[in-house]
C-alpha cells in the first residue's frame, strides 16, 4: 500500500471506509468491517463519553490505543505544527495535551497503522479528514439522535445509523437502531424510528438499569466495570469542581446502584458532565459477566447490515 504524499490521499486497493464515532455501537461496525478486510478509519470527538468503555474504540483518544476482541484502534494525532485549539482544550476534561486543530493528518502515520492491521483513529469531530481522504464509504454511527453534519455528498455511499437521518436526502441509507423486530433493517426511503428515551429491556428492566448523574461535576469511580453490586451500593462519587475532585476529604454526591446486577458500563474516571448525563449501566443478569467485555448483540446486528450495504455497493448491487 502506498500514499500520495502531495495530496494526503490514500491510494485505494480495497474500499476505504470512514466511520464517524467510535462508541460501543460504532465499534461493533468498525470491528465487523475491519474483520471483513476493509480499511477503516474512525473519527471521534476530543472528549468521548462512552459508558461501555471496555468495548469502545474511542478510548484510544485517552490511552493512545484501544483493543476490542482482537482488533486495535490507534490514535493518529494531527500534524504537530498546527496550533492548539484553546477553546477545545479548556481543561473541562483531562485528556492528552496533544489535541491539535489541523486539516491535515500525517499520511505516513495513517499508512503505518493500516499496514500494522490496525484501525487509525482521528480526533476529528467535524469530519474534516473526509474531504482530504475521499473515502468510498462514510458511516455516521455517532448515535447522537440527530445529524451532526453528515451529508450525502461526503462519499459515493453514505450510511446513517439510527434516528436523525433521512435516506435519500442527507444519507443514502439508514440503519434502524431501535431494538425490536426492525432492529438493523436497511432503510432506503425515510427515517429510523424516533428515539423513545427508554433503554432496551434486559431481564425486565429498562430505564432503571441506566444511571444518570444526580449532579454536575467530576466523577470518581468507587467500583469498576464487571463488578457485581447490590441495589443501593455506592458505585461512584461526583465532586462539584476540580479542586474538590483532587481533595479526597471534600464533599461529594454519591452515585448508587439502581438495581442489583453487574456494572456493564461506567463513565471514565475524572470525566466532567452536567446533571442528568448518562454515566453508568447495570446488567441485571449476574451470570453475564463476559458481556461487559464483548461487543453486544445489538452492535453486531447493526454491523451486519452495514456490511451488507457495503458489500452490495462494492459489487455494484444497487439497493437504494
Amino acid at each position: 500500500m502506498s500514499m500520495n504524499q502531495s495530496n494526503n490521499q490514500i491510494i485505494k486497493k480495497n474500499l476505504l471506509i470512514i466511520c464517524r464515532g467510535a462508541g460501543d455501537l460504532a465499534t461493533g461496525i468498525i470491528h465487523r468491517l475491519h474483520r471483513a478486510g476493509h480499511r477503516v478509519i474512525a473519527l471521534e470527538t476530543d472528549y468521548p463519553a462512552a459508558i461501555r468503555r471496555q468495548v469502545s474504540f474511542c478510548e484510544a483518544v485517552y490511552d493512545g490505543s484501544a483493543a476490542v476482541e482482537g482488533v486495535t484502534a490507534r490514535l493518529v494525532p494531527a500534524l504537530a505544527d498546527a496550533e492548539t485549539d484553546t477553546e477545545t482544550c479548556s481543561g473541562i476534561n483531562d485528556t492528552p495535551a496533544a489535541h491539535i486543530v489541523s486539516e491535515k493528518w500525517d499520511s505516513s502515520a495513517i499508512e503505518a497503522v493500516l499496514e500494522a492491521g490496525e484501525v487509525p483513529l482521528f480526533i476529528d469531530p467535524k469530519g474534516e479528514s473526509i474531504v482530504l481522504l475521499k473515502p468510498d464509504v462514510v458511516v455516521d454511527a455517532i448515535i447522537a439522535k440527530k445529524n451532526l453534519g453528515t451529508t450525502i455528498d461526503m462519499a459515493p455511499l453514505v450510511i446513517g445509523v439510527g434516528p436523525g437521518f433521512t435516506a435519500g436526502q442527507d444519507v443514502h441509507l439508514v440503519i434502524e437502531s431501535m431494538r425490536g423486530h426492525n432492529l438493523a433493517r436497511i432503510i432506503t426511503d425515510g427515517m429510523a424510528q424516533p428515539n423513545t428515551g427508554v433503554p432496551g429491556n434486559i431481564a425486565g428492566f429498562t430505564s432503571e438499569r441506566v444511571i444518570h448523574a444526580p449532579a454536575a461535576g467530576y466523577i470518581h469511580d468507587v467500583r469498576k466495570i464487571g463488578d457485581i453490586v447490590q441495589k443501593g451500593d455506592e458505585i461512584a462519587r461526583i465532586y462539584p469542581d476540580k479542586e474538590s475532585y483532587d481533595n479526597a476529604l471534600s464533599e461529594y454526591v454519591p452515585v448508587n446502584a439502581t438495581i442489583t446486577g453487574i456494572i456493564r458500563g461506567l463513565i471514565r474516571e475524572g470525566y466532567y458532565f452536567r446533571e442528568g448525563f448518562k454515566i453508568a449501566d447495570i446488567d441485571p443478569r449476574e451470570s453475564e459477566l463476559t458481556n461487559c467485555f464483548t461487543i453486544s448483540d445489538k452492535a453486531r446486528s447493526i454491523a451486519g447490515s452495514v456490511l451488507e450495504a457495503v458489500s452490495a455497493f462494492e459489487h455494484g448491487v444497487k439497493i437504494y
